[in-house]
């Protein structure tokens, strides 16, 4: 496949060197020709110059054409020079040595070489050597057949063979060297080759990047057969080193060998590779086929075997399919199965594993031990199959051992039996689950879910909140993702500071996505004020908190709009640290003529009612408390003596002015909130 630029060359020098041995006897013969067509070649401009060498023991020969067009090499326009002494050696063939000049040929091959022919007539055998800087290509062919060539390359830089690649390939290559040993045909309408070759740093890249590498270098054999509209390349070949990417599968080979084979077809339709192996013995082996699309995309794959072993097989094969803010990923363990994928779709998958860890490199998911197999097709069903792990992280969270049976039917795998997961000192109960993998869109997923007894204080340490106790608790009928969005029938309990949170009407648009758009309401009852206060050092409050938080919306988990009233409708005591606070939040000051010496003299104050409000809309936050003031609004009304008022005078809020402010109030010298 690599020489053939070599070839032509020699088709247009055997035609010029024969016009000058035809009129050897002749100097200062000159000849042109408006046009030379012969199977695969056409020259146009062409001029042949011959006189007598200086030394009066040869020709001096001048050859040109101003063009030269081989549509199998992909070579277009592509101008010619020679210039060279012609003349018989002591054993009577036709010796030839001088300089061929090429313009417009890929990757500039042939821009200036020295070049060395002899046809020796009694051998039937005309022999072609050309050399520039270090590559060297040598051709030798019969002289009655002279469709068919022996071709021997060394050194050849891999941007000479971007014609003939522009074939069956929308890449190019960019780096690296070539050396070669192969047989070449030259038929109708296309060419033949076959041998041995071996590359040095070779780099090549297609569009979109879907197909590229650097540094790569190894060995082997090729086939090579490009007729009509058809090209069929077979490769059996050895690989050390480099950098390779397919699609999502990013390769950095080792330096010991990898053997990859394959057969591929390419047309106009795009590119069939119907047999493809990978053998890299301690990290990866795999056996399929993949398709590519016109424009070089990926649109086939099957996986008819792989075996994947951890951490070798993602350091070396997989960083390219792991991104975003996960990071890396952590592996350890062993994998094998099948997967078939086609049109952007998931048709299959079956994987089996006797003990692998997984981890994302930010922490939020990972699992220790999985162990069993799962068994899905998208058209057929498939036997049941039992999948477990020995402990499961998820957002910090640790989940213990847990083992469930699964079946795939109709496209949809389903959990068989209910799966109970201990965490917290509770239970996360997985009554039902049923999945569909390559649902483009739709239901994905549903599934109802049940949490019982989980120990708040250890989730508060788990995600590094400010540490309170309670349980968590609640039952979700159904949860479903349909399309792009994940809902949320039911709700979930959550009892803390001695009362409840409420959570209900909870849905997640593009949990997958840059900015997931979280919606839901939550309903607070009967909190103990002293418990909750003691948590975040706001300052101490007694008594008991109601409220709400309405139409919750965040987005990229950010608020950007709720509805939120709190209230403390039964009285209790306020310490003159958590006064301050609620001033502060509220924008606010001390009403009915109380002055800041007086309110130094006591530590703790009597109050009837607390009451305060945000609605927030953009970027501001209208403010509220128990009812309008002359001046605002009442945040604090105040019980016995020394009677005390808190006042919020500022209705409108910036929102990022608010959390500052909340954030001051809520960290004093305690926990910090993260």
């Amino acid at each position: 496949m690599l020489p053939v630029s070599t070839r032509t060359l020699v088709l247009m020098l055997a035609g010029w060197i024969a016009m000058a041995w035809a009129g050897a006897a002749c100097a200062g013969l000159s000849v042109e020709a408006d046009t030379l067509s012969v199977p695969g070649l056409e020259m146009g401009g062409m001029q042949a110059d011959i006189d007598t060498a200086p030394d009066a023991k040869g020709l001096s020969v001048k050859l040109s054409a101003e063009r030269a067009d081989v549509p199998a090499l992909g070579w277009r326009k592509v101008g010619v020079g020679l210039d060279g002494a012609l003349g018989r050696d002591e054993l009577g063939r036709w010796v030839f040595d001088g300089v061929v000049r090429l313009r417009g040929a890929p990757g500039g091959a042939l821009g200036r070489a020295d070049v060395h022919i002899v046809a020796d007539a009694a051998a039937n055998t005309l022999e072609v050597s050309l050399k520039q800087d270090k590559a060297v290509a040598q051709v030798a062919l019969p002289m009655d057949q002279t469709t068919h060539a022996q071709i021997t390359l060394k050194g050849l830089p891999a941007g000479w063979l971007q014609g003939l690649l522009s074939t069956v390939w929308s890449g190019r290559t960019t780096a690296g060297k070539v050396d070669a040993d192969l047989a070449l045909d030259v038929l109708d309408g296309g060419v033949q080759a076959a041998g041995q070759f071996a590359l040095d740093g070779v780099g090549f890249d297609s569009p979109g990047n879907t197909l590229a590498g650097q540094g790569v270098s190894g060995g082997g054999r090729i086939g090579f057969d490009n007729q009509g509209e058809t090209s069929v390349i077979d490769l059996d070949a050895t690989l050390r080193g480099g950098d390779l990417t397919l699609a999502a599968l990013r390769a950095r080979l080792p330096t010991h060998p990898v053997q990859l084979s394959l057969s591929a077809r390419s047309t106009k339709a795009g590119m069939t590779v119907r047999r493809l192996r990978l053998t890299d013995p301690d990290a990866l082996q795999l056996e399929g086929e993949l398709d590519f699309a016109p424009g070089g995309s990926l649109s086939h794959l099957r996986l008819d075997r792989f075996n994947a072993r951890f951490p070798a097989a993602y350091e070396r094969y997989g960083t390219g399919l792991v991104s975003g803010g996960a990071g890396d990923l952590r592996a350890r363990g062993e994998i094998a199965g099948q997967l078939a994928w086609d049109a952007g779709a998931l048709k299959a998958f079956a994987f089996q594993t006797g003990g692998l860890d997984l981890a994302l490199g930010d922490g939020s998911l990972g699992v220790n031990g999985l162990h069993g197999a799962l068994d899905w097709s998208a058209t057929e069903n498939r036997p049941s199959t039992r999948l477990g792990w020995r402990a499961l992280q998820v957002y910090r969270i640790p989940n213990g051992a847990a083992e469930g049976a699964w079946r795939s039917t109709g496209g949809t795998l389903t959990l068989e039996k209910p799966l109970a997961i201990p965490v917290l000192d509770g239970q996360f109960r997985v009554l039902g689950l049923s999945l569909r993998p390559g649902a483009a869109s739709g239901e994905r997923l549903q599934t109802s879910l049940a949490l019982t007894q989980i120990d708040m204080a250890a989730f508060c340490r788990a995600l590094g909140w400010p540490e309170f106790h309670g349980k968590l608790g609640g039952a979700v009928p159904s949860l479903r993702y349909v399309d792009d969005r994940v809902e949320l029938a039911g709700g979930l309990s959550i009892n803390a500071f001695d009362g409840f949170i409420d959570i209900t009407g909870l849905s997640l648009a593009q949990p997958f996505g840059d900015a997931p758009v979280l919606t839901g309401n939550i309903a607070l009852r009967k909190l103990d004020l002293g418990l909750l206060t003691s948590v975040f050092d706001f300052g101490n409050i007694t008594g008991r908190m109601d409220g709400s938080i309405d139409d919750l919306r965040l987005v990229g988990w950010a608020p950007a709009a709720f509805k939120a009233n709190l209230v403390a409708g039964e009285g209790g005591r306020i310490s003159q640290k958590a006064v301050n606070n609620l001033t502060s939040v509220g924008g606010g000051g001390i009403a009915g003529g109380l002055q800041g010496t007086v309110l130094k003299l006591f530590k703790t104050f009597g109050y009837r009612r607390i009451g305060l409000s945000c609605a927030l809309k953009g970027d501001v936050c209208s403010m509220g408390g128990l009812g309008p003031t002359k001046d605002g609004y009442t945040i604090v009304e105040g019980s016995g003596l020394p009677r005390l008022t808190v006042v919020g005078h500022q209705r409108e809020v910036d929102w990022p002015t608010l959390v500052r402010r909340l954030k001051a109030a809520t960290e004093g010298d305690g926990p910090v909130v993260r």
